[in-house]
């Protein structure tokens, strides 16, 4: 069973993680897709997107939900039909999604990797993290800021949010497994709980 890892955040919250080891054929069995996103799947070029998008629905099901009970927004974001709260989230060989009935929520997995580091600038102030000399250590650290600036982004659920200048993700050990982090936007700031952890070459963020 390629359901990975479950997670309790709360009585109301809980997070689901597919490890995708199924063909597409396997993971087509046992599932109902909606005509739009049937079209949708059929549609993608890439294999490993679509058993992503079909794992995703087994996730779904899992929390006891259809693809008929979920539908995206004019920004893409993903809603459930009964309210509760939900971020999805898909990279190479792991998919998850995280749902609540209390809070908004979001979720990002990110493969890790070296080229983490050129682009870092771009969505953190770099230098905050030039005293950590062990290059592992820092694409770790620099994929969990990403995976949370993510999810925060998934959050808002609007495209004018910009990572490097209204998102701030307060400093962590990795010993923790928390932080914390904030939108600061239109004069308004809101904060986060964060946690993350590390699935084989992978690491898992998730906001509320």
């Amino acid at each position: 069973m390629p359901l990975y890892k479950t997670i309790t955040v709360n009585k109301n919250s809980k997070v689901l993680i597919w490890k995708i080891e199924e063909s597409f054929n396997d993971l087509s069995d046992g599932i109902s897709l909606t005509q739009q996103s049937n079209e949708r799947v059929m549609g993608m070029k890439s294999e490993l997107h679509q058993r992503g998008f079909l794992s995703v629905r087994h996730l779904l099901k899992e929390a006891g939900y259809t693809d008929n009970d979920l539908y995206y927004d004019e920004y893409g974001k993903p809603h459930l039909k009964d309210g509760t709260h939900i971020s999805i989230t898909h990279s190479f060989t792991f998919s998850g999604l995280i749902i609540s009935k209390d809070n908004k929520v979001g979720i990002d997995i990110e493969k890790r990797r070296d080229k983490i580091v050129k682009i870092a600038h771009k969505f953190t102030p770099i230098e905050e993290y030039k005293s950590i000399a062990n290059h592992d250590a820092l694409v770790s650290k620099l994929t969990i800021v990403w995976g949370a600036k993510e999810s925060l982004y998934k959050i808002y659920g609007k495209k004018k949010l910009l990572f490097l200048n209204h998102m701030y993700i307060e400093d962590f050990s990795f010993d923790s497994d928390t932080t914390t982090g904030k939108i600061l936007y239109e004069g308004t700031t809101s904060q986060y709980d964060i946690h993350f952890l590390e699935i084989e070459d992978f690491t898992c963020v998730y906001a509320f």
